[in-house]
């Protein structure tokens, strides 16, 4: 124990070095390059690693607390990283599993990782019993450095405040404080495992079959070791695989679509991170959903309200949607709806034009930006959305990804088969 604490103050030192050395060359390229604040900032937190990466996908998820540069900027903060020598995965599990020997858990593990990203490296691996898994390994380390970064952007906000009494961003200490409960959560894989759990019991108890999550083996799994069952199958991106498994593409997406819109309405949280590589199209025709370490949580109220906004957008009801939107955010004004509602007719009357669901097919840049102009003028009214409304939306452009592979000709939200509001049991819903 004496040891692990020694080599955590010894990380913790080392960090603090490096981090000064990063922005130290930072400052240095902005005196002789003279990028922009956003790109630099971007460059720097990407050099930085992996809290850093994760910060600058909050700020790309969070459009009401950080000026439009740099959410547009941040959308390319891609948390990829080089992989790590096999020989620190195998100290971890020594580590996590230490008094079991590892001979008796799994018959083997390829060296070689599927994935790499700077909170973890997932490996294929063979139970003794015969199951494929795949284990998701934390990286070394990466617990004392999440703190001693968040730590110090923590001390570095507070002095800023101070110095700067009137910086834009208010309240900094406290979006810090939040970011650091958020990526805590995240580096926690017991939560994870209980994300993964709470889909496959909604997937049980409304008896969907089209689609299904990784088994979970909390006997073999910890808190920086998650084994799963491993799924076969390919990315939905991948047009060509997946229209020789299915006759028609555009079902598959409107079933994975359902799912996850159903998952709103009855998990305790929701798959906030559904990109090409987390939902597969596997070899027996099921969608998997996979990666649940990034998750929302959205009240029913706020997401009630989302889904009337939506449909009142589409019928063009102004006054409906401003009365939503102040059921979606968080306000101590009085706000008075008909100035509200002109507003929203102003910022969407020249989007929508003749069709009010080009708002719903147009580019994922364009969509960010008319989100962007919503989030302005619900400031401007004293309305602040709740950050899980931002990651609500980001999944929604992932989803507009998929329909321009898969659907390229179709409008899936004027699609039938599609149920953005599911009617289901109230005695059988998982929220608590």
């Amino acid at each position: 124990m004496k040891n692990n604490i020694w080599l955590d103050g010894l990380r913790s030192v080392g960090r603090v070095g490096e981090t000064a050395f990063i922005a130290a060359k930072a400052g240095i390229k902005y005196a002789t390059e003279k990028p922009s604040n956003a790109k630099l900032m971007r460059e720097t937190f990407e050099s930085l690693g992996s809290t850093y990466i994760k910060l600058g996908q909050f700020i790309a998820s969070t459009p009401s607390l950080f000026p439009r540069e740099y959410v547009e900027e941040f959308q390319g903060c891609l948390d990829q990283t080089p992989s790590l020598p096999f020989s620190y995965v195998q100290s971890v599990l020594a580590s996590e599993f230490a008094g079991r020997n590892l001979d008796e858990i799994f018959a083997s593990i390829d060296e070689k990782p599927l994935a790499s990203a700077s909170i973890a490296q997932v490996h294929a691996a063979k139970l003794v019993t015969g199951e494929d898994v795949v284990i998701k390994v934390q990286k070394p380390g990466v617990e004392t450095i999440l703190y001693t970064d968040l730590n110090v952007l923590h001390w570095a906000t507070k002095v800023l405040e101070k110095v700067v009494p009137k910086v834009k961003f208010a309240s900094l200490a406290d979006i810090v404080d939040e970011i650091k409960t958020r990526m805590v959560r995240e580096v926690d894989f017991i939560e994870e495992a209980q994300n993964i759990d709470d889909f496959v019991t909604y997937l049980n108890v409304t008896q969907n079959h089209q689609a299904t999550a990784p088994r979970v083996y909390h006997q073999h799994s910890t808190r920086r070791v998650l084994t799963m069952q491993r799924l076969y199958g390919v990315p939905l991106t991948d047009f060509d695989v997946v229209k020789k498994v299915s006759k028609d593409p555009s079902q598959v997406l409107i079933t994975a679509m359902n799912t996850w819109f159903g998952s709103l309405m009855m998990c305790k949280s929701f798959h906030a991170d559904l990109h090409a590589g987390n939902l597969m199209l596997l070899e027996d025709g099921r969608i998997g959903f996979i990666d649940f370490g990034i998750v929302g949580q959205l009240n029913p109220q706020v997401w009630t309200a989302s889904i009337a906004f939506m449909d009142a957008l589409q019928r063009t009801d102004y006054h409906l949607m401003a009365e939503n939107m102040l059921k979606m955010g968080m306000t101590d004004q009085k706000i008075d709806t008909q100035v509200l509602a002109a507003d929203l007719e102003r910022l969407f009357s020249g989007v929508l034009l003749t069709d009010p669901h080009e708002i719903l097919s147009s580019n994922p840049a364009d969509l960010n930006h008319i989100m962007m102009d919503m989030v302005t003028v619900g400031e401007r009214h004293g309305i602040r959305f709740p950050r899980d409304f931002a990651l609500l939306f980001k999944q929604m452009l992932y989803f507009d990804r998929f329909m321009r592979i898969l659907a390229p000709y179709t409008d899936i939200y004027a699609d039938q088969r599609l149920q953005m509001i599911q009617t289901l049991d109230s005695s059988s819903l998982l929220k608590s």
